[in-house]
């Protein structure tokens, strides 16, 4: 009897065509593939792949030092994937993406709305030809409404779905966040639509049609800063590193550094107000309370930063964490990488590549730790069309199993 094959994670079994590129759509299927489905990646010949492999410095080098097509940007939501090199402009390339398609589970693309369409490869062909699938769009303001022909990207969507107004210092000028945080939530967004419409399908067998817009998903959230504007009508504030709703929640200056304090109810803030030797401040009727804290919000911040500026980083952090009040560092990413919590976690792993200069390379781990079925990690990001012909031969065998086999 031939012994079974371990299994690649909860989605084994499942094959996803991936049309997609940049960040949204990629970090969508990275997020498959870690959880176990086999990602089939097509990339433009005309352009050498993904625009983000030219997205650099930094690069990874090969054993003689000159730079690869994998760039930090690219390979950071691009493990777990093959590459495959077609040209979807010609009718050899629509036909080796159909016949994929014919095999996949979901497909997903990010082509301005219509776009596909000239192909023969946008959803109501496909899910006419193949009615088991679920395919996912991606666009700047989605399918439909008076902006579904403007392009989208992380910054315009940050800008126009309002993230930026609340973002940055009160007096300084909005401010995008510093990764492409759009485009990430996104793509989260786009696994679990994928997910969900899957398993409607294995209930119906019936696929459709995901029609997600990065400015959508953008306005969602907005969480609480937007629900509070449409409860009052007002305006919101950029407050920089506090918080709107919570007073002391932000950070503070130490004597060394910078540290956060994060008082999240009354009895907190007690114990804050015992450590910094200023005990009757928590008794005080203008600062006793969270609404007569935000109330008294400029009286009570430059009273506190005062008393923490005086104390060094560690010693407010060890001091705080002592009486349970919420507190950190505000940590450089060399520091974050370096600390025993990302290596405990499996946060920080490396994957081997014989062909660059290391021997391997160096990704950001999946934070889901299942108890019963671990993600897996089975691919380094590929370079441009490194398996096309395998993934092909697949195809013309029958596409039973995985490529992966």
């Amino acid at each position: 009897m031939a012994e079974e094959r371990p299994s690649r994670g909860p989605l084994d079994g499942l094959v996803v065509l991936d049309l997609s590129r940049i960040l949204a759509g990629p970090t969508c299927t990275q997020l498959l593939g870690d959880l176990g489905a086999t990602v089939i990646k097509i990339e433009n010949p005309a352009t050498w792949g993904d625009d983000t492999r030219t997205w650099g410095p930094p690069f990874v080098h090969d054993p003689d030092g000159a730079p690869t097509d994998l760039s930090s940007y690219f390979m950071s939501s691009n493990r777990n994937k093959f590459s495959v090199a077609l040209d979807i402009a010609s009718e050899e390339g629509q036909a080796a993406v159909r016949k994929i398609a014919a095999r996949a589970d979901a497909v997903i693309e990010n082509f301005k709305p219509g776009g596909l369409a000239r192909y023969g490869l946008d959803h109501e062909t496909l899910l006419r030809d193949y009615p088991h699938l679920v395919y996912c769009s991606i666009s700047g303001f989605g399918q439909t409404g008076p902006n579904r022909e403007k392009p989208g990207y992380d910054l315009m969507a940050q800008g126009w779905g309002g993230i930026m107004s609340l973002t940055g210092e009160p007096e300084g000028e909005p401010m995008k966040v510093a990764v492409a945080v759009a485009d990430v939530m996104c793509g989260m967004y786009a696994a679990v639509g994928i997910l969900s419409a899957l398993r409607h399908r294995d209930r119906t067998g019936e696929g459709q049609h995901i029609d997600l817009a990065l400015v959508d998903t953008q306005v969602s959230w907005l969480i609480n800063e937007g629900v509070a504007h449409l409860t009052t009508g007002e305006p919101r504030q950029r407050r920089g590193n506090g918080h709107a709703a919570i007073v002391p929640y932000q950070v503070f200056a130490a004597a060394d550094g910078w540290v956060i304090v994060a008082v999240g109810n009354d009895a907190q803030f007690r114990r804050l107000c015992d450590y910094l030797g200023r005990p009757e401040l928590g008794d005080d009727t203008r600062y006793a309370t969270n609404p007569a804290r935000l109330a008294n919000r400029d009286d009570l911040i430059p009273l506190l930063s005062e008393l923490l500026a005086r104390r060094e980083r560690d010693e407010i952090i060890a001091g705080l964490e002592a009486l349970r009040v919420p507190v950190g560092p505000v940590n450089t990413l060399e520091q974050v990488f370096a600390t025993d919590q990302v290596a405990a976690r499996g946060m920080r792993i490396e994957m081997a590549r014989e062909d660059v200069e290391r021997g391997g390379v160096e990704l950001i781990g999946n934070p889901l730790k299942f108890s019963s079925s671990p993600v897996t990690y089975r691919r380094p990001p590929p370079h441009f069309g490194e398996d096309t012909v395998r993934v092909m031969d697949w195809i013309a065998n029958g596409g039973e199993g995985s490529p992966e086999d």
